[in-house]
């Protein structure tokens, strides 16, 4: 990748010298930016599955791409508008690009050094083969073509770019071919031809026998396993595109465009339709990054630079693919044997004791861990709710939900069923805008109450109540979460889910839920810490308070896990709690813009970061408080996104058995792992944690998969 740090006027370094923030702060950015290597170490990793490992290259370009769509674009608007001042950790908006583009150019070495030379001839020797074009053999390039002529050709339009026709829209993250052709009467001219998402990325080849065995009326093709790209199926038949017309050369080439939709809902009259407007919109934002093959001569790349309006800077060139997210694909293969084994996740036997998962709820809390507790039951208890003659009233939030999802199908049952159901769908959930517009209008289609979030906030709560007509009286129960109700997602990420009917909490969430669909307003509840109104303070205080128990006993002690630490008055409390003496170990898989280890600062705190087969995603606040283990889960990072701007929620764990179990078997587990951890440095850089030589190895999601079912 080409150095452009003269373009972006500013020092080359880490921010300014001297400056306490640049001292005491990483850069949130380059934090992200060394999660996703530990992502791209996960594919280094020949330990892993072979097709594990194409997943986790296809992981690391799909968040990079959201990462240009989000995070750079934001600051290249500031870079434009002069505004934006500096990081926490000191660096303006110029400078972390230039940081950005520094970091990408050694993870895009690595990332061509992983798939070209180690990935890529591992698949080919497991009988996986991604060919070039012209590697093919005449009989499979007759193949290919015909499925050209029958499928691809009648979809493509070229677009041809001179003065009688302006320059075509490019569209985010579409791929295309800038074509050079000789015209006998026009000389050189340009155009573009859009390489359509409808078909697969990578096309299947019919070996040679397979082709014979066609030809001669016995049956269709085997079971493929090589294939040739689409870009490529397309660059070589480019011919009947341009009949007349010599095709001097294509170049594959992709755009990137700003992603962070805006809306201004105080001038919305109707919210979903602002949204639906913005959508609208998002193909045609700024142009945030150009993707380029090594091979594009300067003209062409001067041509597309100037027409997309974008610096040097934010174009990036390679000699693989472009789009490499086009390789998961391949994961869909039927080949076991180079995939993890798969496992059953369980159901804890305070629940398969009892024919109805209420009754199991209001005996005791019942407490699941995802994916190693299945996510069946959080479905079941919306079953039983929407049939149960007795349920009153469903209220839930919904932030991202799979396309099939059996927790709104319950949600219309019920209200099918006559219950009174209010659904807060939260529409501003980026790249999922569109899915919940869609899931929202199909909720009112069945009389369900819905709200479309609070204005100026985005409610990422994970919360669903049901209020039930009992003999006692009425009784509410509760399902808190740190995850999505989306049951797609509960197979892969790591989220904690606590069932509970205890009356404080379920007041707290009916409190709650009045706020989020009416004009309630509550800074305070009984039980719940919730955001934007004082949950960041009650984990200050919390800290404050473990910081001043250390100072008269010593035995301080603070646990955190999490997936971002952004937050600089959060940082700055557990600095405080580390001068002090306080030990303090966070377990913070993505950004931690936190520095450990530094003398005088934050010497008795460690930060550790598991990335693994299963991404973890459980939010946690362990606070020792003199033995007392106080244990908060739930939907909140500390980010300033999510402590002002957000509406999150945090709830205590109360049952003794469930609180040690998060102590004990995750947390803990978690902090002895010694397989999948990388411990962070207070230079920002990150080493995987290995067993010494008298230490068993742990690896603590694959602990979990071997163990958690014991304790249920």
């Amino acid at each position: 990748m080409t150095d452009h740090s003269a373009e972006l006027r500013g020092p080359a370094v880490e921010g300014s010298e001297g400056s306490e923030k640049t001292i005491h702060f990483l850069n949130r950015e380059i934090s992200w930016l060394r999660f996703n290597l530990r992502v791209l170490e996960e594919a280094e990793d020949k330990r892993n599955p072979l097709l594990e490992r194409v997943k986790f290259l296809t992981i690391f370009a799909t968040n990079l791409d959201e990462f240009f769509m989000i995070r750079v674009s934001g600051l290249r608007r500031q870079v434009a508008a002069g505004t934006g001042g500096t990081a926490p950790d000191g660096m303006t908006p110029s400078e972390q690009i230039l940081a950005i583009n520094r970091e990408l150019n050694v993870q895009f070495g690595r990332y061509d050094r992983c798939w070209k030379q180690d990935v890529l001839p591992s698949l080919q020797e497991a009988g996986v083969r991604i060919l070039h074009y012209v590697d093919l053999t005449v009989r499979e390039q007759d193949a290919i073509q015909q499925y050209f002529q029958r499928d691809i050709f009648p979809v493509l339009t070229p677009l041809a770019f001179d003065p009688t026709h302006p320059f075509p829209h490019i569209s985010s993250l579409s791929f295309n071919l800038a074509v050079l052709v000789k015209d006998p009467e026009r000389g050189d001219c340009f155009a573009r031809v859009k390489v359509p998402d409808v078909f697969p990325r990578l096309v299947p080849i019919p070996t040679d026998k397979d082709v014979a065995l066609q030809q001669m009326g016995l049956g269709g093709a085997g079971k493929v396993q090589q294939f040739v790209w689409l870009e490529e199926v397309i660059a070589h038949n480019l011919d009947d595109l341009f009949p007349g017309l010599e095709v001097v050369a294509s170049y594959p080439f992709r755009v990137t465009r700003d992603a962070d939709v805006a809306i201004e809902e105080d001038e919305a009259s109707d919210l979903i339709e602002a949204m639906e407007e913005q959508l609208d919109q998002r193909d045609f934002t700024s142009a945030v990054r150009l993707e380029l093959d090594a091979t594009t001569p300067e003209h062409i790349r001067e041509i597309l630079m100037r027409n997309l309006q974008l610096p040097p800077y934010l174009v990036y060139t390679g000699d693989n693919p472009i789009g490499m997210a086009g390789i998961r694909e391949l994961y869909a293969l039927e080949r076991p044997d180079m995939k993890d084994p798969p496992f059953l996740p369980s159901v804890p036997s305070c629940l398969t004791k009892s024919n109805s998962l209420l009754t199991a709820i209001r005996e005791q809390d019942v407490l699941l861990y995802h994916p190693y507790d299945s996510f069946m039951p959080i479905v079941e208890f919306l079953r039983e709710a929407a049939n149960d003659p007795d349920v009153l009233a469903i209220k839930q939030t919904l932030y991202r939900v799979n396309p099939k999802s059996p927790i709104v199908d319950a949600l219309m049952e019920a209200r099918v069923n006559g219950k009174q159901v209010a659904v807060l769908v939260e529409l501003k959930a980026r790249f999922d805008e569109e899915n919940n517009i869609e899931w929202a209008r199909k909720l009112e289609d069945e009389g369900v109450h819905v709200v479309y979030g609070v204005r100026g906030l985005k409610t990422h709560a994970k919360v669903c109540l049901v209020v039930r007509r009992e003999p006692e009286g009425i009784r509410r129960y509760v399902h808190l979460g740190t995850g999505n109700y989306n049951v797609v997602t509960s197979r892969i990420y790591t989220d904690l889910s606590y069932f509970t009917c205890d009356p404080a909490i379920s007041h707290d969430v009916s409190d709650l839920f009045n706020s989020l669909t009416g004009y309630a307003r509550m800074n305070s509840y009984s039980k719940l810490l919730v955001a934007p109104t004082m949950l960041r303070q009650q984990l200050l205080d919390r800290i404050e308070r473990e910081t001043s128990r250390h100072r008269q006993h010593g035995d301080g002690y603070i646990v955190f896990k999490m997936n971002a630490l952004v937050d600089t008055q959060c940082i700055q409390a557990l600095y405080r709690a580390s001068q002090a003496g306080v030990r303090i170990d966070l377990q913070v898989r993505g950004i931690c813009c936190l520095r450990p280890g530094l003398p005088g600062v934050s010497e008795t705190i460690s930060v550790t970061s598991v990335v693994g087969r299963f991404l973890e995603h459980a939010r946690i606040y362990y606070f020792r408080h003199g033995g007392e283990n106080e244990v908060l889960i739930g939907s909140a990072d500390l980010m300033p996104r999510n402590l002002d701007h957000r509406v999150e929620l945090l709830v205590p764990v109360q049952h003794p058995r469930w609180r040690e179990l998060i102590i004990n078997d995750i947390l803990t587990v978690g902090l002895r792992d010694n397989v999948q951890a990388r411990r962070l440095f207070a230079d920002g850089t990150y080493e995987r944690i290995h067993a010494a030589p008298d230490e068993a190895a742990v690896n603590s999601q694959q602990w979990l998969l071997d163990h958690w079912k014991s304790r249920s």
